[in-house]
């Protein structure tokens, strides 16, 4: 019988003691002595919301089909708890086991946004491991990072052992029966770090060194041993009919996670190529799950977990080809068992209206567009691949459909934006406002509901905008104010609301998106005046940040502001994407003369990802050059 970590006068003085405890529905349980590797997976925030991370289950269940991996699940402790541990010197732990994590072999952390950094900070500390990757020693645990952010380890070269860039499935098995010989053979934490860099995708920071020149720009990135790769390759899964790792019994939580219900991933990657969007070129090609894999795996996790709702993952799910065929199959199978489907990514258009109108309840739902920019030129200049007349249509059908409120989504900032297009934000929500009002009144559902949202636009590596400058805080606010004012003088001002994100958390994620191994300090320093959950709006505190950096001697404008030459050296120019460099710097150019680039079903762009050999590149039998 486990004991658990923490006593009952601890949980029952914390906030949801059932993050902590462990033992829900389908975690994984094995016997220690049968375990040749532990490993803690950790997402640095909350339980509710690492709970709700696609790639930390499959990966969950993909190591623990391993007899000789046990993998247990790791989450940030609230403040709350945090203090409690700190005060009492209580080790962070595992909830399978409730082990502390300093005992494991591997501490594996995935990156999935840049405001989780200090909690990366607070996941060592807690488990008592040193934040330096060069102070551990044998006793400690390796610590790996993965994820999107991975994709740029810079910032946080100095507190992690090794890097896992791309999808997980591919090189861990390979890893870990690296680690099981080097271990057997009596070898020490560097040797096994050494053999380590040559496993593909595998990035060891201390194997690298950074010059700079005057100006503060890098001037060479380097291996320090001549038999270390100069180059780190993405990894991916390029079958997913045959190599996808399919997870049949996901764990459910005791409480209500943010995304709390079956998670179906039915594709990866997207075709559109949004030259603001990281995802849409880092995960390039689109690859997608066949239609009798969805049906079972959707099938199966509904059944071994109890839930009342599936959502079908993909960062634009109108693009696959089995849309219709799994939803189909969704409505029919699970008719009148009150299975709600979710479908997140969707363009608004008749074949997507139909479906939401069978699986939502349209008087209580509201639909998402997500324009991005204000007027067709802008638009153009994104690669956004949608124009107002489509945008227009799919409102004007929602509502004759029974909908009355639509959420917007666009972003202030982007390159080459001018007042009219910040200006064209608010026309476009009126003239959606006004379609609604062309509806005869008796068809009406009550008045109708505009909701538009603007972030700031954030350059980010693996982009053709990683060349971009941001503009300044100040910048920012105004240009919120402006769309704010221009909303008010709109005829239907009062059915259009508006709100914006702050730009002081912006800055920060600009300076972290593409920030150099000079950035370890500051995180370091923000951490220890006491940053931390920045993601979270009422935790964030931006007079921390700017406290380290003066303190560190780092200035955050460098990051932001320039806009980079285009043969700058950038931090994250040592991994291989797939995208190529000269792809990223055709679109930036491309962008700048306000002009689209087809998507990769209607023409290859050559952006280097058909080296692959699968996915959407050799859809047809005649594979486009």
């Amino acid at each position: 019988m486990r004991t658990l970590a923490l006593p009952d006068e601890i949980l029952m003085q914390v906030d949801k003691a059932a993050r902590y405890i462990g033992g829900e529905i389908n975690a994984v349980m094995k016997e220690k002595d049968k375990i040749r590797i532990r490993f803690a997976m950790c997402f640095p925030d909350v339980y509710e919301i690492g709970m709700s991370n696609l790639g930390m289950m499959i990966l969950y269940d993909q190591f623990n089909q391993r007899e000789d991996v046990w993998c247990e699940r790791v989450f940030s402790p609230w403040p709350d708890l945090d203090a409690v541990m700190r005060k009492e010197k209580l080790p962070l732990f595992a909830l399978e086991s409730q082990d502390p994590v300093r005992k494991f072999d591997f501490l594996g952390i995935t990156l999935g946004y840049e405001m989780c950094y200090t909690n990366v900070l607070q996941i060592l500390e807690l488990s008592q491991i040193p934040f330096m990757a060069e102070e551990r020693s044998e006793e400690d645990p390796l610590v790996i990072g993965g994820g999107a952010c991975a994709y740029n380890p810079e910032p946080l070269a100095c507190f992690f052992d090794l890097f896992y860039i791309g999808e997980g499935e591919t090189r861990y098995d390979e890893l870990f029966d690296l680690y099981n010989e080097v271990k057997k053979n009596g070898g020490s934490r560097k040797d096994f770090l050494r053999k380590a860099a040559h496993v593909p995708g595998i990035y060891v920071p201390s194997l690298y060194q950074t010059a700079y020149k005057e100006d503060g720009t890098i001037a060479s990135f380097t291996p320090i041993y001549e038999d270390t790769p100069a180059v780190v390759e993405k990894q991916l899964v390029i079958d997913l009919e045959h190599d996808y790792h399919r997870i049949r019994r996901p764990v459910v939580p005791f409480i209500k996670a943010t995304q709390d219900r079956v998670t179906l991933e039915i594709m990866r990657g997207c075709i559109r190529g949004c030259r603001f969007c990281q995802a849409g070129m880092i995960y390039r090609p689109t690859r997608e799950r066949s239609l009798t894999e969805l049906k079972e795996s959707a099938k199966e996790m509904l059944e071994n977990t109890g839930h009342d709702e599936i959502s079908l993952s993909s960062l634009s799910s109108s693009d696959c080809t089995e849309l219709s065929g799994i939803v189909n199959y969704l409505i029919d199978e699970f008719q009148g068992q009150a299975i709600n489907i979710s479908l997140p990514s969707l363009r608004i258009d008749a074949f997507a209206l139909d479906v939401m109108s069978k699986v939502q309840d349209v008087r209580k739902s509201s639909l998402t567009f997500a324009p991005e920019a204000g007027s067709q030129r802008l638009r153009d200049v994104i690669n956004k691949g949608l124009t107002e007349e489509v945008i227009l249509k799919g409102a004007s059908e929602a509502f004759q459909g029974g909908w009355n409120r639509v959420k917007l989504y666009f972003m202030l900032g982007l390159p080459t934006e001018t007042e009219e297009d910040m200006k064209g934000i608010a026309h476009l929500a009126e003239k959606i406002a006004e379609a609604y009002y062309e509806i005869p009144k008796s068809q009406r559902q009550g008045k109708v509901q505009v909701n538009v949202s603007t972030s700031f636009f954030v350059p980010k590596p693996f982009t053709p905008f990683q060349w971009a400058g941001m503009w300044s805080e100040q910048d920012f606010r105004e240009k919120a104010k402006l769309v704010k004012n221009e909303i008010r003088s709109q005829l239907n001002q009062k059915s259009i609301h508006y709100s914006w994100h702050e730009p002081d958390v912006t800055i920060l994620e600009g300076v972290l998106a593409r920030g150099d191994r000079r950035l370890g300090p500051v995180i370091l320093k923000a951490y220890q005046k006491g940053a931390l959950f920045d993601a979270w709006s009422e935790m964030f505190r931006f007079d921390l940040w700017k406290e380290a950096f003066a303190e560190t001697g780092v200035d955050p404008d460098f990051y932001t502001l320039r806009e980079r030459p285009d043969d700058e050296i950038f931090p994250w120019d040592f991994i291989d994407a797939g995208v190529t460099r000269s792809f990223l710097l055709r679109e930036w150019r491309q962008a700048a003369k306000e002009t689209v680039t087809p998507n990769c079903r209607q023409k290859c762009s050559g952006c280097g990802a058909r080296k692959y050999g699968g996915g959407v590149c050799f859809e047809s039998s005649d594979p486009i050059q």
